[in-house]
């Protein structure tokens, strides 16, 4: 017996009156229906003698696409750059042409549409060999204008329904073509209906086995289905009427290739696809939809698991309705959806539905391009991802697969926006989603009001909030083992590899800093003596470079040597500074000494009072006539005018441990015992106070409270930092130079 096969109902053919009946009916301003028509005639002129493979005329696949296109509301410089998408890929016509007869916004669409078609796509049908540069540079060129895509959909979905005419070649192509790139972007621009109609096409010619197969269980399943259906809407209907709630009904029928990939997901159980047939109730208001759900429950038993309530939290692609399954008493269960009129159209065109043509209306094609975008945050996402240097165009491909059509987790912020993530995204991906910035500048993250790991994942209805520090340095190597999305760990890779470089250009600088301090140093002068010698406008010019650093770099190359900086500079400063060491005390070298003089032997050091260095801080000598030297900070303003008296020290490997003296000042927003919390950090910090005293501005409602704290080095002054930084409305620690 010949196995039956089965055939998705054959299209209507359209004519042109049949467009002009479906636009006549929103677009009633007589220059835009004339220039639509002038659109049309000049379409028909320019492809006459053109026929496509079904042996029509090239003008009935205009006409088909700007069926669509009506249908879809679309405007009339829509429906124009629909009519004329193939006039300059296949005839002599001009984009500058386009633009001398139908404007700026004609020719924009038409050229960006031209451009995808010119393309040279992969030729081979085997998934392996799809060439995803091919595919980058199709999203790219849609995504510039909402408009090009909704055209290309159009487009392709008619070549889809004319498909037959084609090779076996050339329709597995277009079908796996479409599969991959064309019928996930209908689904996240929410044009449900063209997605649908997009696979089913599609599976009909890669699997055409599973399409007939699912097909037979449809159609031996579908009686019982409708009839359950009938009495479920009756009784539903018979309680609405009684409710006095305005409403309206439809059922819509699953697709085929909802139903084949579902049955891959339940092992090919088809018994445990509940929503083969759904009935779609459409209301006036939402809170309609809330009353129409609560009497079906209170009337038919709800299927556990399977109520849905995406008007509260949309969908990534603006579709919004509350979905509930119900046992329908008989064995069945029925899919019920409950939306409003507004709801509904979008739920079938998407984001064609907000395009949609309003006469009347400011019309800004540039101000509607950004509206989308702010809706359907992703798309900003999917352009930029393609932009990234260094994202290969099968990483490109991945992120969109993972990131923008495979997207299942929904995740608030703190002031109740909807970020959406793939399954497995942690609050890295979380931040970076925010805004790069945000990522980069992530130091921990609150997920439901507790501190968690940046790598913890994160599911759908967590409220996640990230910490961030002005202080932060960003992402690290580790940060690849922690972000899960493409787009997150591109940006990483790309900061990591700007790092890399400028480490190495800093590495590089201060090896030839490095030099030039050695240089300097033979001849009597401290570090921090060579920059304000070097840096300054008259020997940068003499040695034709435009800053300090590139000087440095250039002594690390030896294009310049640092004896050569010091001979142009004529500096010698050797006994000079031995004469005036001679006059000073010396000291015997021991464990209590805490500084040291290299190259000079050992002499009385005291430490400044104005700026308390502490082991670890830069320091410098003053040298005092007679007196030895008072060991400062190096960015001291008490020896800044005096650079000639200054030389360097250091500090003693070999001093005992001690505890010095150090002013702080820490900055506050004023609240009840703070004073008391910041003893006790300074406390739990094991930290020693000598002094301590708090000053309070009202005009700003901040405190500022001045510490002398009692420490070993500067380590320890860090730990002390950072553990009074946590106390709640501490902003600010500053050390204090008096």
């Amino acid at each position: 017996m010949e196995k039956k096969s089965h055939n998705l109902p054959m299209p209507k053919v359209h004519s042109w009156q049949d467009v002009k009946d479906v636009y006549f009916l929103y677009i009633t301003n007589a220059e835009d229906r004339a220039n639509i028509e002038e659109a049309y005639n000049f379409a028909l002129k320019k492809h006459e003698g053109q026929f496509r493979k079904s042996g029509h005329p090239y003008i009935t696949h205009l006409i088909e696409v700007a069926f669509i296109l009506a249908e879809l509301t679309a405007g009339p410089s829509t429906i124009i750059a629909g009519l004329l998408h193939d006039v300059v890929e296949d005839t002599d016509v001009t984009v500058s042409e386009i633009d001398k007869m139908f404007g700026k916004d004609v020719a924009m669409i038409v050229d960006s549409v031209t451009k995808i078609q010119r393309l040279k796509l992969s030729k081979k049908v085997d998934d392996s060999d799809f060439v995803y540069e091919d595919h980058r540079k199709i999203f790219l060129g849609m995504a510039k204008d909402i408009r090009v895509i909704i055209i290309k959909l159009a487009d392709r979905l008619h070549n889809l329904r004319t498909l037959h005419f084609l090779s076996h070649e050339r329709q597995l192509r277009i079908a796996k073509e479409t599969m991959a790139v064309y019928a996930p972007i209908a689904g996240r621009l929410g044009m449900g209906k063209i997605k649908a109609e997009m696979e089913d096409l599609s599976l009909k010619y890669i699997e055409p086995e599973a399409f007939n197969h699912v097909s037979e269980l449809v159609e031996q399943r579908s009686p019982n289905l409708h009839k359950a259906l009938a009495e479920v809407s009756k009784r539903i209907a018979d309680i609405l009427f009684k409710n006095d709630i305005k409403f309206e009904m439809k059922f819509r029928v699953k697709s085929i290739y909802s139903i084949y990939k579902k049955m891959k997901e339940k092992d090919n159980d088809f018994e445990r696809i509940y929503d083969l047939l759904a009935l779609r109730i459409i209301t006036p208001t939402e809170l309609n939809c809330y009353e129409i759900l609560g009497l079906i429950h209170a009337t038919y038993r709800p299927v556990t698991g399977r109520f849905k309530d995406y008007i509260a939290m949309p969908k990534s692609n603006m579709y919004q309705s509350l979905h509930t399954t119900i046992f329908t008493g008989d064995g069945n269960a029925l899919e019920v959806q409950i939306r409003t009129p507004e709801m509904d159209r979008i739920a079938d065109s998407g984001v064609a539905a907000h395009w949609a043509y309003k006469e009347g209306t400011n019309y800004n094609p540039e101000r509607e391009q950004r509206e989308i975008e702010n809706k359907l945050h992703w798309l900003r996402d999917f352009v930029a991802t393609g932009y990234e240097t260094g994202n290969t165009a099968k990483e490109y491909m991945d992120t969109i697969t993972k990131e923008i059509f495979e997207t299942s987790v929904y995740v608030f912020t703190p002031k109740g926006n909807v970020i959406e993530l793939p399954a497995g995204a942690t609050p890295l991906d979380f931040a970076y989603k925010i805004h790069t910035k945000v990522g980069d500048t992530a130091v921990g993250a609150l997920v439901n009001d507790k501190l968690v790991a940046m790598n913890t994942p994160l599911k759908t209805g967590d409220i996640c909030e990230i910490r961030t520090s002005k202080t932060a340095t960003g992402p690290t190597e580790s940060w690849l083992n922690i972000a899960t999305t493409n787009s997150a760990r591109s940006h990483i890779r790309k900061v990591l590899a700007k790092k890399h470089q400028a480490l190495t250009r800093d590495d590089n600088i201060e090896k030839g800093r490095g030099s030039l301090n050695d240089a300097f140093k033979e001849r009597g002068f401290a570090e921090h003596e060579v920059e304000p010698h070097v840096n300054k406008p008259e020997v940068l010019k003499h040695f034709n470079v435009n800053t300090y650093e590139d000087l440095l770099l250039l002594v690390y190359s030896r294009n310049i040597t640092a004896s050569a900086v010091l001979d142009y500079l004529k500096l010698d400063r050797r006994d000079h500074m031995g004469k005036l060491l001679s006059k000073g005390r010396r000291v015997v070298e021991d464990a209590k000494n805490p500084v040291i003089v290299p190259g000079a032997g050992t002499v009385a050091v005291t430490l400044g009072n104005c700026c308390t260095p502490v082991p670890g801080d830069n320091i410098v000598g003053y040298i005092t006539k007679g007196k030895g030297i008072t060991v400062h900070r190096i960015n001291c303003p008490n020896i800044a005018r005096n650079l000639d008296r200054t030389i360097e020290v250091l500090w003693n490997p070999n001093s005992e441990t001690k505890l010095y003296p150090l002013d702080i000042s820490i900055k506050c927003n004023d609240r009840d015992n703070l004073l008391v919390d910041i003893m006790n950090a300074l406390s739990q910090a094991k930290v020693s106070i000598s002094k301590i005293k708090a000053t309070y501005h009202p005009s700003t409602q901040t405190s500022v409270i001045d510490a002398t704290i009692l420490i070993p080095n500067v380590d320890k002054l860090n730990s002390v930092q950072n553990i009074i930084l946590q106390v709640d409305s501490v902003y600010k620690i500053d050390r204090v130079i008096h």
